[in-house]
């Protein structure tokens, strides 16, 4: 009884081993996983996944496919904040916070000022500053703002020093809007050491809005352009 044990152990022991030219199946730790897959022959394919219209996999998935494709069909809706933002064209470009749009506006004004302005400070004797026509001869004589220093942009850097005092605050103008001989001119007057606006508008506005124009046979005055001035009254502005 005991030696028939012995060799029945000895033959168990010896079934478990693998024969030679096999190998031993991997250890990794999911040898129940490895056991519930179905063995694999060589040269058999593996049955698809999605076998037919009765599978198990065709029936998971079909709903899925149907709640896709229903989204897909369905409009979007426009609720979003931003994409009505982004449908007007004054918000193209978002607006800034109040600091900072208040810190560009005041850096504007530290450079320009508008024909209203200018006059104002002429009539009030307030005007603390030069007014320089920057055009040519021919356009001075044509017409110009009376007391304005004529300065043409082009001789800025090599007169300037003989026509308008050392430090005194300088205010350029040109044709007007659609000139930009103004702002080249204060260019030229910063440059040379000088503190200087811009008259917005030139020499145009200044004459649309009524104010004296001086030519050759003296200072005349039109009647103000309504698009740019109340016809009576101050601007307000």
């Amino acid at each position: 009884m005991g030696g028939s044990g012995r060799r029945g152990s000895r033959t168990r022991s010896r079934a478990r081993r693998p024969s030679p030219g096999r190998r031993p199946p991997p250890r990794t730790g999911h040898g129940d996983r490895l056991r519930s897959r179905p063995a694999r022959r060589r040269g058999v394919a593996p049955p698809p996944r999605d076998a037919g219209p009765g599978s198990l996999s065709s029936r998971r998935r079909r709903p899925v496919l149907r709640h896709v494709r229903a989204v897909r069909q369905e409009p979007c809706p426009v609720t979003s904040p931003a994409i009505n933002q982004a449908a007007s064209k004054v918000l193209r470009a978002p607006a800034a916070d109040p600091a900072t749009a208040a810190a560009h506006f005041h850096r504007r004004a530290t450079f320009e000022a508008d024909v209203s302005d200018v006059h104002a400070d002429i009539e009030s004797g307030a005007d603390s500053f030069v007014l320089v026509d920057t055009r040519s001869t021919e356009a001075y004589d044509q017409g110009h703002v009376p007391g304005a220093v004529h300065l043409p942009t082009d001789e800025i850097a090599e007169r300037a020093a003989s026509l308008v005092p050392a430090g005194s605050l300088v205010v350029t103008y040109c044709w007007g809007p659609g000139c930009n001989g103004a702002t080249r001119a204060a260019f030229a007057f910063a440059t040379a050491g000088y503190q200087v606006k811009e008259m917005l508008g030139g020499f145009e506005y200044w004459s649309r809005e009524g104010f004296p124009v001086e030519d050759t046979a003296g200072v005349r005055r039109g009647a103000p352009d309504p698009l740019t001035a109340p016809a009576a009254g101050a601007c307000g502005c």
